[in-house]
């Protein structure tokens, strides 16, 4: 597949998912104040992506929207380094998990909240820089551990109103993944020291860890024997 063709798939799978994911959303808009979407995955299979243009979707359709990255909920790395982890960043171990699942919470609950945001340039996550007003309609959460077994993480998946997971081969996210730090001027060793030590051995844990999720999207081209999607345990 060449990269254009790859870049035409890639699009044509976004917009199907948009158009899954929606669908649900919309089934539940009439019947609750506020929806609350989970998009999980590991690290990159497109969440933010998904996310973004669902949002848009979604506004141009006269639902206010927002959207809640888990990255802000990202620790310092001054705590990282007291604890050793600052090398294994993007684990679950390495976000405040009790602090996501309270702000979740409050989403349900249909409150005001006022979040965090990852600042990636600085590799710093911002308190307070972003508002969710009361009157927010869908809220759209993404983020890899939010399908995840492992507590506290696993105290999450019954508090979606819809939730998807991104299900991207493995090889792909590798390959997406080198490319990523590619793009923060890294060599090609260095890139893929860095995605090979961290972020994959991340992506297997998210995925080898799934809980079920309501849709499981699948890149078109994706050859592996087509599953049934998965369906929430009853809480």
């Amino acid at each position: 597949m060449t990269a254009d063709n790859t870049d035409e798939a890639r699009l044509l799978d976004v917009t199907s998912h948009i158009n899954a994911v929606a669908d649900r959303v919309h089934d539940l808009a009439g019947r609750k104040p506020r929806v609350i979407v989970g998009i999980a995955g590991a690290p990159g299979s497109g969440k933010s992506t998904l996310a973004t243009e669902l949002a848009r979707r979604l506004e141009r359709q006269k639902l206010v929207t927002r959207i809640v990255p888990m990255d802000g909920f990202h620790l310092d790395n001054g705590v990282l380094d007291l604890w050793g982890l600052r090398t294994r960043k993007g684990a679950p171990e390495t976000f405040d998990a009790r602090g996501f699942l309270l702000l979740i919470k409050r989403l349900v609950r249909g409150e005001e909240v006022v979040a965090p945001v990852f600042d990636r340039a600085r590799d710093i996550a911002i308190a307070g820089a972003q508002l969710i007003e009361a009157d927010a309609q869908v809220v759209i959460v993404e983020g890899n551990y939010l399908l995840f077994d492992e507590a506290p993480w696993s105290e999450l998946a019954r508090l979606w109103d819809v939730s998807a997971f991104l299900d991207v081969p493995l090889p792909e996210l590798r390959a997406r993944l080198i490319a990523r730090w590619l793009g923060h001027g890294l060599s090609r060793t260095a890139a893929t020291q860095r995605a090979m030590h961290n972020d994959v051995p991340n992506a297997q844990r998210v995925i080898e860890r799934l809980l079920p999720a309501d849709l499981l999207l699948r890149p078109s081209y994706d050859s592996r024997p087509p599953q049934p999607v998965q369906q929430r345990r009853p809480d």
